[in-house]
């Protein structure tokens, strides 16, 4: 596989080959945190679809008849392991993975934005096990680089490109703390679902606008609370029973904080409550979903007696 800094002139190669080599050292570590994801995604050596599709609702790679039993098993195991599956949906080899989110559906809201993603440089924050960046290969890029610092969904991705064979996708287990080690390395940036975790809002999106090409795009997806004044909500401890939730904005607040971050040509093209169809408990994400963070009575309220949460969407110019 190609490595993708050779497409990034202006990364740090070195300051991303150390920190790239010193989290690989800890994942070849013999500790049970390790193992338990490395272990799946080493078991489907040597085994790699012969057909894939990335353009439908659910990501397919591989069909049924491809695969012996023995392999499939193997699979099937694996997959198995992965739990829970956050994203999706996917199917392998004829299995039908179901995830807490029907991911297609904020692809489906992001399509018609986007620009033209071939040969292009992308950044997917936060890919979790990469669906979106499957769903964007259908466009042929260049690269796409996802930044998943969890080990379950690093591996996650590691085992279903193993079976996928695409060589312009890669993931590194970075954060977005490290996204500085990348000036003006991208043409587009996907930040879904990852900024109300941060401290300092701003401040990132300051970082990620350096990080883009000059009149390169941001697409950013986030939860949000309703309202027409550009505030956020600074929950006590958790928001819908989540911990590490800072600041969840209203999307006039969202546009502003991207103005203020630098960015311009910024369009908010999308908002929606969010729901029990688009986020909820599956035999492959079997813990509590969505309709378990809302107050039994008021369903207009979380759980803590916050405004239920919305989600918005916006494109920004670099």
């Amino acid at each position: 596989m190609t490595d993708y800094l050779s497409l990034m002139p202006t990364a740090d190669h070195k300051a991303v080959k150390a920190l790239r080599s010193r989290l690989y050292e800890r994942f070849r570590q013999e500790k049970k945190g390790f193992l338990r994801f490395r272990q799946p995604f080493e078991s489907l050596a040597g085994i790699e679809a012969q057909s894939v599709d990335f353009t439908k609702d659910a990501v397919r790679i591989g069909k049924p008849d491809e695969l012996e039993a023995p392999d499939f098993a193997k699979v099937h195991a694996a997959m198995r392991d992965f739990m829970p599956w956050r994203k999706g949906p996917f199917e392998v080899f004829g299995l039908e993975i179901d995830a807490e989110w029907q991911s297609y559906r904020k692809w489906d809201r992001v399509l018609p934005v986007l620009p033209s993603l071939q040969g292009k440089v992308i950044a997917d924050i936060g890919c979790n096990n990469g669906y979106y960046m499957f769903r964007m290969a259908a466009q042929q890029p260049a690269a796409v680089l996802g930044f998943e610092p969890f080990i379950q969904h690093y591996f996650a991705f590691k085992a279903l490109n193993s079976l996928a064979g695409q060589d312009n996708l890669h993931i590194e287990p970075f954060g977005v703390e490290d996204i500085g080690l990348f000036p003006a390395c991208f043409d587009l940036i996907f930040l879904m679902g990852i900024i109300y975790h941060r401290i300092s809002p701003v401040e990132m999106l300051r970082d990620l606008k350096k990080a883009i090409k000059p009149g390169g795009t941001l697409i950013v997806e986030s939860q949000a609370i309703p309202g027409e004044q550009p505030v956020a909500l600074f929950p006590d401890k958790t928001y819908a029973k989540v911990p590490g939730t800072y600041f969840v904005p209203t999307a006039p607040c969202l546009i502003n904080w991207l103005s203020r971050a630098g960015f311009t040509g910024i369009e908010l093209f999308a908002q929606h409550p969010m729901s029990h169809t688009e986020q909820r408990q599956t035999e492959w994400m079997t813990f509590e979903s969505y309709s378990d963070f809302l107050d039994p009575a008021n369903p207009a309220l979380t759980i803590e007696g916050y405004p239920a949460p919305w989600r918005v969407y916006a494109k920004a110019i670099g």
